[in-house]
C-alpha cells in the first residue's frame, strides 16, 4: 500500500508541476512576417494608419504605409481594425527575483548589506517565474531586473521576457547601480512610543555623508593599481567612467536637490531619477542637469494631506511639459502589479497627456533612459521586432487585447497560469 501510496504522489507531482509550468519559449523566427492593414503606433509619437510591418530574422524590414507597392513575404497576418504596438518596457522592478513573499527560500530581491554595488541581480533571475509571464498579455515584454533594499542596493540588468533562462534572456548585462538616496523623514516606529506619522531624520547628513564618502573612495581605488580587489569599489567603476548609469531613487523636493547637486559635484555622467515625487518643484534643476526621470505610478494616493488629490495621476503630464525625458516605473507597488503598466499611462491621457505621447512613457523614452534605444522601444526599420497586435486601445484595459506577440520576431505564447484558469472556469459556468 505504501508502494502506491508513493507512486500516486509522484505522478500527482509531476502533473502539478507540469500543468503550473510557464509556456515554452518560442523559437527563433524561421520566416518572413508581414503585418497588414493595422495602426501602427510606433513608440516615438507617430502613427501609420493602415501600415504595412515586416521582419525577418528578428530585425524590422519594413514600417510605412500599406499602400505602397512592396511584396509581401512569408506569413501574412490581417491586421485590419487592429493596432500594432512596440513591446512595453518595465523598468526598476524585482520581476523573476521573488516568487512569493512568504516563502524566504523565493526571495532573492534584497540581500545582506546595506552597500552592496558587485550584487547582480541577472544571476538570481528566474526567467520562468509565473509574475514574469503574466507580464506579456498586456504587452509588458522587457523589463529592467533590479534589486532592493539597503543604501546601494546592486546592479541591474535588461531581459526580455520569453527565455528558458537568463543568460536567454539578457538584453543589457548589467546596465547600472540602484543607490537609495537618504530621507530626510522617517515614519515614526509606534511600537517604540513614537508618533505614527512623519518624524525628522536626524541621521540624514551622516547617511548622505557615507554614500559620497563611497563614491569618493571608489574614485581614488580606480586611480591605483590595487593589491587587493574590493568587490564594491571595483563594480563602481562602470559608473564613474560612464559606462554604466546610476539609478538614484529620491522623493521629496531637497532630497532630489541633495542627489543631483552633490552627485554631480562628483563628476557622475549619468544618473537617472527613479520615483520623483516632487520632481515638478525641481523641473529646471533636472533639465539643467539633463536628468531623466522614471516616475512612479499613476495609480496611486497623495503622499502628504496638503498634496492636490490627483498629483499622482497629473505627475507625467507635469514632468513632460517642463521639457523632462520621462518614463513610468511602479517600484513602489508589488512586481505583479506591473503588468498594469499600459494602464498607468492610460491615467495620464486621463489628464491631457497626448496619447502617443503616454504611449512613449512605457516605449521608447524608457528604451532611452535604460540605454536600449538602438534596438528597442520603437517600431522603425533595422531594429529589434519586438511588438504585438492589439484589437483595440493598448492604454485602455478594456480594449487591451492582444492577439499576437512578438520578441526578437518569436511569435511568443500569450497563455499564463491566469488565463487557463479564466478558461477552465468560463467553460464551468457557461456549462449550466
Amino acid at each position: 500500500m505504501k508502494k502506491y501510496t508513493t507512486i500516486i504522489c509522484a505522478l500527482f507531482l509531476s502533473f502539478s508541476l507540469t500543468s503550473l509550468a510557464q509556456q515554452t519559449p518560442a523559437p527563433k523566427q524561421s520566416e518572413t512576417i508581414s503585418i497588414e492593414g493595422a495602426t501602427a503606433h510606433l513608440g516615438n509619437g507617430k502613427i501609420i494608419e493602415n501600415s504595412l510591418i515586416m521582419f525577418e530574422d528578428g530585425i524590422l524590414t519594413f514600417v510605412g504605409s500599406a499602400t505602397q507597392k512592396i511584396a509581401r513575404k512569408g506569413t501574412l497576418i490581417n491586421g485590419k481594425n487592429k493596432h500594432v504596438y512596440p513591446g512595453f518596457i518595465a523598468p526598476s522592478k524585482a520581476l523573476g527575483l521573488i516568487e512569493v513573499n512568504a516563502v524566504r527560500a523565493s526571495n532573492d530581491q534584497d540581500e545582506i548589506g546595506e552597500i552592496i554595488p558587485h550584487v547582480r541581480s541577472l544571476i538570481a533571475y528566474n526567467a520562468e517565474s509565473k509574475l514574469v509571464e503574466s507580464m506579456r498579455p498586456n504587452g509588458v515584454l522587457i523589463g529592467q531586473i533590479t534589486p532592493n533594499g539597503g543604501r546601494i542596493s546592486g546592479t541591474s540588468s535588461i531581459v526580455q521576457f520569453d527565455a528558458w533562462n537568463w543568460e536567454d534572456a539578457a538584453i543589457k548585462v548589467d546596465d547600472g547601480i540602484h543607490l537609495n538616496w537618504p530621507t530626510t523623514f522617517r515614519k515614526g516606529k509606534w511600537w517604540l512610543g513614537e508618533s505614527k506619522g512623519f518624524l525628522p531624520n536626524k541621521k540624514y547628513n551622516k547617511q548622505v555623508d557615507e554614500v559620497i564618502s563611497f563614491i569618493r573612495n571608489a574614485i581614488a581605488y580606480g586611480k591605483n593599481i590595487a593589491k587587493e580587489i574590493n568587490p564594491a569599489f571595483s563594480a563602481f567603476q562602470g559608473v564613474l567612467n560612464g559606462s554604466q548609469k546610476l539609478y538614484v531613487y529620491a522623493n521629496g523636493e531637497k532630497e532630489i536637490i541633495d542627489a543631483i547637486t552633490k552627485l554631480k559635484k562628483e563628476n557622475i555622467a549619468e544618473v537617472v531619477l527613479v520615483g520623483g515625487y516632487e520632481a515638478h518643484k525641481t523641473s529646471s534643476l533636472l533639465k539643467d542637469n539633463k536628468i531623466p526621470v522614471l516616475v512612479q505610478f499613476t495609480h496611486n494616493l497623495p503622499f502628504f494631506e496638503d498634496d492636490d488629490y490627483d498629483l499622482p495621476y497629473k505627475l507625467p503630464k507635469i514632468l513632460v511639459d517642463a521639457g523632462l525625458l520621462v518614463g513610468i516605473q511602479n517600484g513602489a507597488a508589488s512586481n505583479f502589479q506591473t503588468r498594469n503598466l499600459p494602464f498607468y499611462a492610460g491615467q495620464a491621457v486621463g489628464q491631457g497627456l497626448d496619447k502617443e505621447i503616454a504611449l512613449q512613457l512605457i516605449s521608447g523614452n524608457t528604451a532611452k533612459i535604460l540605454g536600449i534605444d538602438a534596438m528597442y522601444g520603437t517600431i522603425a526599420v533595422g531594429k529589434s521586432a519586438t511588438l504585438f497586435i492589439s484589437s483595440g486601445d493598448a492604454l485602455d484595459m478594456r480594449t487591451n487585447q492582444l492577439s499576437h506577440a512578438f520578441i526578437d520576431g518569436r511569435n511568443i505564447s500569450l497563455e499564463t497560469h491566469q488565463t487557463e484558469l479564466w478558461k477552465r472556469y468560463m467553460k464551468k459556468y457557461s456549462g449550466k
